[in-house]
């Protein structure tokens, strides 16, 4: 894990092209968002990291990275996988079993996106949360405008 002096937090992990680490990486990144006094934020994230995760080993090609970072006013997951595919949005019925993954990520955050990776096959998906006004920034303004 690393910190900038402007207070950016970042970490990352080269993960093994196995389903099987998906369930240790979310516990990773619980354990970092606690540490970063996130964890209003620990549910959401860690689905978004299950889903971006479970794609790109299943669809996409190693090596596979996850990384986490946090500034002030923002906090970005991205998944990097160095397949050929791109997400995409499938039109599904109610019956179906899987396929629900990019509609949960766009629900959950704030924002999302694909970087293609610049020297190969491969991209990079991400998501993004806004952390202006938390909850306990919002208790911190609430303590200050009462008499």
């Amino acid at each position: 894990m690393t910190e900038t002096s402007d207070g950016l937090r970042s970490v990352s992990w080269d993960l093994p092209h196995d389903l099987a680490m998906v369930g240790r990486a979310r516990n990773l990144a619980k354990e970092i968002l606690t540490a970063w006094s996130l964890d209003h934020l620990v549910d959401d994230v860690v689905l978004v990291i299950g889903e971006l995760l479970g794609n790109a080993i299943s669809y996409g090609a190693p090596p596979i990275r996850l990384s986490l970072w946090a500034a002030a006013d923002d906090l970005c997951v991205r998944v990097t996988d160095h397949g050929p595919g791109r997400p995409c949005r499938l039109d599904l019925g109610l019956e179906a079993i899987s396929g629900r993954g990019l509609p949960i990520v766009l629900a959950l955050a704030d924002d999302v996106g694909v970087i293609p990776v610049a020297d190969g096959p491969g991209k990079t998906v991400w998501a993004r949360w806004t952390l202006a006004n938390t909850p306990r920034e919002e208790a911190a303004l609430d303590q200050r405008a009462r008499p």
